[in-house]
């Protein structure tokens, strides 16, 4: 009976442009690098797990960004709290860290920053991992309703709303609120229990609502990463939670309109699928980056 080892993982802070921002690190220093940017409202801990599962023969970084989780939280004259910012933000730590070339792991608003990040330099791109990130309109689930009408008609009222969510019970509604019940047991209330407390203060909440607003920006730039997709092919496998509100079925498929050679997985999982379903996800990275990193 063979028995994998899991990797160590080491968890740092590294400046970047006055910023203190925490990191976590698994793998040998000179493996070809994943580099794993979270989702909201989460952090790096969303890949306390995948990392030890695969350090063994990558080198896996998960920076928290500003104003989440363990990284500082900058002024807003300091930091741009929009999607552009992010990018811009994840592009200076991957040349702080000296990361020449990564694959990129593509999840939620990581998916955004780490497109952006990909358009910016694609010679620097080895392979993407999408798993629940989304950028096809026509597929935006029924959850995206709120948002919508929010971004057609930006009003104090809805501003209100957007803040309204940004609670412990909102929270907990974004990790398990629509799982069936099969799933909704697995995970665990530490997630929105450790992120809450993390970002319960006037200042993070108060950036995330604007990051809300500014995510009407993210439409216009869907036509864009789709044609970097066209041009430049990436190596990419797809793994996908369904049960997700934000992003069903459909916003899976339509990425084989621009990569038709993508390596589709569609789980029996929703939008937090490193959460209920590891055991799957884990075998179906390692295969793809065996056959794509060299």
């Amino acid at each position: 009976m063979t028995t994998s080892i899991m990797a160590p993982v080491a968890h740092r802070t590294i400046d970047v442009g006055g910023i203190e921002i925490f990191y976590r690190a698994a793998g040998p220093p000179d493996a070809p690098v994943f580099l794993l940017p979270h989702g909201y409202p989460c952090s790096s801990y969303e890949f306390r797990n995948l990392m030890p599962a695969l350090g063994d023969r990558w080198r896996l970084i998960a920076p928290d960004l500003p104003g989440f989780g363990y990284s500082g939280t900058p002024d807003r004259t300091a930091f741009s709290y929009t999607f552009d910012g992010y990018a811009g933000f994840l592009e200076r730590f991957t040349q702080v860290m000296g990361l020449s070339r990564y694959a990129v792991y593509l999840h939620d608003y990581g998916s955004q920053f780490g497109l952006r990040l990909a358009m910016r330099a694609p010679e620097r791109v080895t392979a993407l991992v999408i798993q629940n990130g989304d950028i096809y309109e026509d597929e935006l689930g029924p959850k995206y309703g709120w948002l919508k009408e929010f971004w057609a008609n930006p009003t104090p009222e809805g501003r209100a709303k957007l803040a309204a969510n940004v609670t412990e019970e909102g929270f907990r509604d974004e990790f398990a609120g629509e799982l069936p019940e099969h799933l909704a047991v697995r995970v665990s209330p530490d997630l929105w229990k450790l992120h809450w407390a993390l970002m319960d203060t006037p200042q993070r909440r108060e950036n995330v609502v604007a990051l809300f607003e500014d995510q009407a920006t993210t439409l216009e730039w869907f036509p864009k990463q789709q044609a970097y997709l066209r041009e430049h092919r990436p190596p990419t496998l797809i793994v996908w939670g369904p049960h997700d509100g934000y992003m069903p079925e459909g916003a899976a498929r339509a990425y084989l309109r621009d990569l038709p050679d993508a390596e589709l997985h569609l789980l029996d999982a929703g939008h937090w699928a490193l959460e209920t379903s590891l055991g799957e996800i884990v075998p179906l990275v390692r295969g793809f980056l065996s056959r794509v990193l060299t």
